[in-house]
């Protein structure tokens, strides 16, 4: 079960590497430290990485991967692709190794944009335990979805979103021309490390055509 976030304060837990946020491996540091150079404060920092994992990194939703391995930040990073729970989870490491508070979110999503492709694979358009980081930046806790990169975004008709710290950035309820994209039906909560027991079972439970 996630934990509750309204008024929560962070603690060394939302600083602290684990297998899967692994903020000391080497790549995870300098990929840290080469997009924050020069940064003055967290807003700036947070705004920066969460730019960097949206866009370095390819949104690729094609592929659940059941390995534990591929849902490590330096695994995710090296790979340069990955679909919202690899990114969350880089993302929330990243910041972490920057001196950030993070932790990560999760919901169920319906998205009324999907592929037919994706549809056809999935036999649905609710996406189960979509993942968004949620950092500590300027005394409050703020939610953020790196998922989609920019160029994805231009072919879909929608703004990529923007993160500065300030405000939350989930994905958008709407398209470009007013249709319903993003619907958030279900909450998960909030973790200090990636539930992956948990999402793997939702995934055999509603994706069993691709779980099997």
């Amino acid at each position: 079960m996630g934990i509750p976030l309204a008024d929560a304060q962070p603690t060394a837990e939302d600083l602290a590497p684990t297998a899967f946020l692994d903020t000391e491996h080497p790549a995870v540091r300098a990929y840290t430290e080469r997009l924050t150079e020069g940064a003055t404060d967290d807003a700036e920092r947070a705004r920066r990485l969460f730019a960097g994992v949206r866009d370095d990194v390819r949104y690729n939703p094609y592929e659940l991967p059941t390995a534990p391995e591929a849902y490590r930040a330096s695994a995710i990073l090296e790979a340069g692709n990955g679909y919202c729970v690899q990114k969350t989870v880089l993302l929330s490491a990243l910041a972490r190794a920057a001196g950030i508070p993070a932790r990560l979110g999760f919901a169920d999503v319906r998205n009324h944009l999907q592929t037919d492709r994706l549809r056809e694979q999935m036999g649905t358009d609710l996406f189960v335990w979509h993942g968004y980081s949620v950092l500590w930046v300027d005394g409050a806790w703020r939610k953020a979805s790196p998922a989609f990169n920019t160029e994805l975004c231009a072919r879909f008709g929608v703004e990529p979103l923007e993160f500065d710290g300030t405000a939350d950035a989930l994905l958008h309820q709407f398209s470009g021309d007013g249709s319903r994209y993003m619907e958030y039906v279900n909450d998960h909560g909030v973790y200090a490390d990636l539930p992956l027991e948990e999402i793997l079972a939702a995934y055999v439970a509603t994706y069993p055509a691709i779980t099997a």
